[in-house]
């Protein structure tokens, strides 16, 4: 950090993350990620910054970030459940940050499931 406005840059960029975790209201989208011992070893904290930066990038007010505790698939880590307002839950597993900007576009934005993300049936 060289200047005053270089650390005005981070710090307006760490408030606009952590709005992105702020309390949710009924119209949000809930982005909810698996933070056990479990998701994080699998790679949930890079999903959870994928979609944070991802959303914020794409500026999508209305979705909020947050963290879960153990969703109960420890082989399935790291999941993601997103919730949209007057919509059944949908759960995504086995993410990677890669993963992250197909879901954001395509089910988030434009409403489509995407399907291979999704828990298969053995």
């Amino acid at each position: 950090m060289k200047s005053l406005e270089e650390l005005a840059k981070i710090r307006d960029k760490v408030k606009a993350e952590l709005s992105m975790r702020d309390a949710v209201v009924d119209s949000d989208i809930r982005v909810v990620v698996g933070m056990a011992t479990c998701g994080i070893a699998a790679g949930a904290r890079e999903t959870l910054n994928a979609f944070v930066d991802e959303i914020a990038t794409r500026n999508l007010k209305n979705v909020k970030v947050v963290q879960t505790g153990c969703i109960g698939m420890c082989r399935l880590e790291p999941i993601v459940e997103i919730i949209a307002p007057n919509q059944e839950k949908v759960t995504y597993v086995k993410l990677t940050s890669d993963k992250v900007k197909k879901i954001v576009n395509d089910h988030i934005v434009n409403g489509k499931i995407v399907d291979e993300y999704l828990i298969k049936e053995n």
